[in-house]
């Protein structure tokens, strides 16, 4: 995945993970470096909708059709896409989105079951050259609408974050950004046995036996101190908490530019959501991103605790150029990219979303995928970087409908007549 790999979605919030430091303390030894959403931070207020109603679910037939996948679960005809597709600024990053998804999308094996790589070759050839201002039509023109499954959709939200950081250890600036260390190491499982095929793990070599790596609690108390990991430094331990959960974001340093850092790896240790947590214990009530900021910064010794029961930790690497990166290997787009599970969703195929929150309602391309986005129908919206994005993503939690639209021609293969 892209900026991600992270457990979930913010706008889920009681997914969300946990990040660093022994301890959250009110402010930073020395200058104090400005730390957005510090206090009276709010989820944007959502903008009411009704959500379209989903269809009548047409069981599959074909006892070949491999279990858990969209085909397997079962392909409903949508209505014809001209009438469902609204005009506007969506739709135009829809096909900003799927235009750059295009390489990709058409040399990919579909893990759905719901297309083939040829599929794509007219819609992908059309959208090269396909003006922004008429999206809408080129969708109606190009596809078809499936429901997969019952096709109810819940969705939630994810963005870049900007916090303050320095690539130098300095005053304010004290919180461990760590690069992938060399002793982290990628076994594939399925080389060992047949039954374990597609399952990996993570861990180190410790004399002739391979052992779990170091969990959260270690590496904030140093387990990884004096190897010469440091990417660079935090200056706010909850904003990095976020940041960890999202897997990439941006850095902004004291002389006034920007590093932009993704997801490197995790330490493999199982992940604990510690918003579902603190709802559990009575600690939040709403449970959104800015409801978790706030206890934590109002406890931080029992909040540096918490964060410690999430055993899971990121480490990053600097990016440059063009990005963040999606799961698709392109970047992805701010309100035109969601995160899907590949299993029920093609990468690179537009997802029309109908929900009972306006914001994210219209076209969207699934570029992305996420460790708590699984299933039919769930999805992830990406909204970039910023206070808005920060706002809308970290409150956003919508359900609906959810459409597929797939190549026309293809929906044939996999409905009946």
């Amino acid at each position: 995945m892209m900026l991600r790999s992270r457990a979930g979605a913010l706008g889920a919030a009681l997914l969300l993970s946990a990040c660093s430091g022994s301890m959250i303390p009110p402010s930073a030894t020395g200058p104090a470096p400005s730390r957005p959403g510090s206090s009276g931070e709010v989820a944007t207020r959502p903008t009411p909708a009704t959500p379209r109603p989903t269809l009548p679910v047409e069981m599959p037939t074909d006892p070949a059709l491999v279990p858990g996948t969209a085909a397997a679960l079962g392909v409903t005809r949508g209505p014809e896409v001209g009438s469902l597709i609204p005009s506007g600024e969506r739709s135009r990053l829809a096909l900003q989105a799927f235009r750059i998804s295009c390489p990709t999308l058409m040399r990919r094996t579909d893990a759905s079951g719901l297309t083939r790589g040829s599929d794509w070759n007219n819609a992908c050839a059309a959208a090269s050259s396909w003006p922004d201002t008429s999206a809408s039509e080129f969708f109606s023109r190009y596809f078809e609408a499936v429901q997969v499954g019952d096709g109810a959709a819940f969705v939630t939200g994810y963005y870049e974050p900007e916090i303050a950081g320095s690539r130098t250890r300095q005053p304010g600036y004290d919180v461990p950004i760590y690069r992938r260390p060399t002793d982290l190491i990628d076994v594939d499982l399925g080389q060992f046995s047949e039954t374990l095929k597609g399952r990996t793990i993570r861990g180190k070599v410790a004399g002739t036996k391979f052992v779990p790596y170091d969990e959260r609690k270690q590496i904030v108390s140093g387990a990884l101190a004096g190897r010469g990991l440091e990417l660079a430094y935090a200056a706010d331990p909850v904003e990095f908490f976020f940041l960890q959960v999202q897997g990439s974001g941006r850095l902004n340093l004291p002389d006034g530019g920007v590093m932009r850092i993704g997801y490197d790896g995790q330490n493999g240790r199982d992940y604990t959501g510690i918003g579902k947590l603190m709802k559990d214990r009575g600690l939040i009530k709403a449970g959104s991103m800015q409801d978790i900021m706030q206890y934590l910064r109002a406890n931080p010794v029992e909040g540096a605790g918490i964060m410690n029961e999430n055993k899971s930790f990121v480490f990053f690497r600097e990016l440059t150029g063009a990005g963040p990166i999606g799961a698709l290997g392109v970047p992805v787009t701010a309100e035109g990219t969601v995160a899907a599970d590949p299993k029920y969703v093609p990468l690179g195929a537009p997802v029309l979303l109908s929900l009972d929150r306006a914001e994210p309602n219209g076209m969207w391309i699934a570029q992305d995928t996420g460790g708590a986005i699984k299933g039919a129908n769930r999805f992830d919206s990406f909204w970039g970087a910023g206070a808005r994005a920060r706002g809308i993503a970290g409150g956003m939690s919508a359900r609906g409908s959810a459409l597929i639209l797939l190549p026309i021609g293809s929906v044939a293969r996999l409905t009946r007549p």
